[in-house]
């Protein structure tokens, strides 16, 4: 047991401590995900504090102070991230915190956007059409479900053609490192189930195929070049104009994801095999966002009653 006097130890020192423990232990994108919430948000509030004040604060005030300025998965994150820091602080110091009683926020769950058919086949039919070698990410994840991070990282050596296969073993992505500063990270993904291979449909076979001779394996799909990448920020001005030349109604980057989904669950693909291709951490997360979703399924199988 480490014996401090609490006005000794500002919450701010604890922060530090606590990232110390932290880096070794976690991705670099999650490192400088917590550091960046815990500079623009915790020491805000809590930086010149000592351990006793929390003994007695209504954690529950400041979850709603959260909720009202920001979104609630941001709420929550930040909450999350003192609750780790804090119970780091209960063990070390020995202090109890009553944790317990902090409520987390909920996250509003809206109903997911997908393509109508036929917008799915205009854009699908301008993309097959198109000269321009970025157009071929948005195809990857119409048939495949693939992330905007995670397509911004496939290099053609990650297409594997004698199996149909499409090998995910990166992502990038731009993270904060300061307030006002951000870097680009080419890392693996977060989680071990993002770690996949996906059986790649007959349209992306014949297309891909045919344009990969063009380039070699270790260049970048979206770019047709080793060492040049093409970001997720930049890389949705190209989306956009997919969208705007196919005159169809703009919708997120993840509405192709969704699509992908949806059209899985109506043709009877099982819930286990579609989280496994979406690289999901568990069952749970795709039945909770897409089974509960299709209303044609459901009618479906009422009709055989």
């Amino acid at each position: 047991m480490n014996v401090v006097k609490n006005e000794e130890l500002k919450f701010s020192k604890i922060c530090n401590e606590w990232l110390s423990y932290k880096k070794p232990r976690v991705k670099e994108s999650t490192y400088l995900n917590y550091n960046f919430n815990i500079n623009k948000h915790l020491n805000k509030h809590f930086k010149n504090r000592d351990l006793k004040y929390f003994t007695n604060y209504d954690f529950n005030k400041y979850v709603e102070y959260l909720q009202y300025n920001l979104s609630s998965k941001t709420a929550r994150d930040i909450i999350t991230i003192l609750k780790s820091i804090l119970k780091y602080t209960e063990r070390k110091y020995d202090i109890d915190y009553k944790l317990d009683l902090i409520s987390l926020p909920k996250v509003n769950t809206k109903e997911i956007e997908i393509f109508e058919e036929k917008e799915r086949k205009r854009l699908e039919k301008y993309i097959i059409g198109s000269k321009d070698i970025k157009m071929n990410g948005i195809l990857i994840s119409l048939y495949s479900g693939l992330r905007i991070g995670e397509i911004c990282a496939l290099k053609w050596s990650d297409l594997d053609f004698e199996n149909k296969l499409i090998q995910v073993t990166h992502t990038l992505q731009r993270v904060y490192v300061g307030r006002r500063e951000s870097k680009i990270i080419y890392t693996t993904p977060k989680t071990k189930n993002s770690i996949r291979k996906i059986p790649m449909a007959k349209i992306l076979l014949e297309k891909l195929k045919e344009v990969s001779t063009n380039y070699s394996k270790d260049a970048f799909i979206l770019t047709g070049k080793e060492g040049k990448y093409l970001e997720p920020t930049a890389y949705r001005y190209s989306y956009s104009k997919a969208i705007r030349e196919s005159k169809i109604m703009h919708r997120k980057y993840h509405c192709l994801r969704h699509t992908f989904a949806t059209r899985c669950v109506r043709i009877g693909m099982d819930v286990k095999s579609l989280s496994e291709i979406l690289g999901h951490s568990s069952v749970s997360v795709t039945l909770g966002i897409y089974v509960h979703s299709s209303y044609e399924v459901k009618k479906k199988f009422i009709d055989k009653l």
